[in-house]
């Protein structure tokens, strides 16, 4: 993936920071700001907290990443895709995506709520099929 297009084209100034964090991002999937934080310190040694804060902010601001609130979890961000769902097994707290159509999802809601609904952020729990053979 070229993050300094990626960058570019969501007018944001490249930077090795902004270009680090993005690729931790696609590493690691989901991703947590202490998590990107620890692992972006080891490189960039001079980098606070609040800077880490601010590209993200950035980011979110411009859609290049996005934002999951998961129930009883820090927030996790990842780069943006095209709408998902989100499963989240309650035994080991695995968060996976699955890539599945939620337009017709969406456009039902909408079609029933009246709301113009644009974005989504779908969480489905259960138990993974690891967790499932433990018990």
């Amino acid at each position: 993936m070229n993050y300094e297009l990626l960058l570019r084209e969501h007018s944001l100034k490249v930077t090795p920071q902004r270009i680090a964090i993005l690729s931790l991002m696609q590493e690691i999937g989901h991703v947590d700001v202490e998590e990107l934080y620890s692992s972006i310190k080891k490189e960039f040694l001079s980098i606070s907290l609040a800077t880490m804060y601010k590209n993200i902010n950035s980011m979110i601001k411009t859609k290049l990443i996005e934002e999951i609130k998961i129930p009883g979890q820090k927030p996790k961000y990842e780069i943006t895709k095209a709408p998902h769902v989100h499963l989240l097994c309650t035994e080991c707290k695995e968060f996976v995506d699955l890539e599945l159509n939620v337009e017709g999802l969406l456009s039902a809601a909408s079609d029933k709520s009246s709301y113009k609904l644009y974005e989504s952020n779908i969480i489905l729990s259960g138990v993974c099929e690891k967790c499932q053979k433990i018990k």
